[in-house]
């Protein structure tokens, strides 16, 4: 048994650390181009190693919270509508 006893969560947060360790690995992900609520176009950029692209469609950034990660699916959302 885990530290916490049964029901404690630890199964979660460790299918979210290798989720987490598996998307670092991988390189994380790119923030792809977009643009702003002003109509103002931005280059898309890569993180730095151990962080990935967070944000909205109209602002990204880098950083590292899993719970903020902008997948390069989400983005690519973003640009069809």
């Amino acid at each position: 048994m885990g530290p916490g006893g049964p029901g404690s969560g630890w199964p979660l947060a460790g299918t979210l650390l290798v989720a987490v360790a598996a998307s670092m690995v991988a390189g994380g992900e790119d923030c792809l181009w977009y643009v702003d609520r002003n109509g103002s176009w931005h280059p898309g950029f890569d993180c730095e190693y151990f962080t990935f692209c967070c944000g909205t469609c109209h602002q990204r950034y880098c950083c590292q919270d899993p719970l903020r990660l902008l997948t390069e699916r989400q983005q690519r959302h973003c640009l069809a509508f």
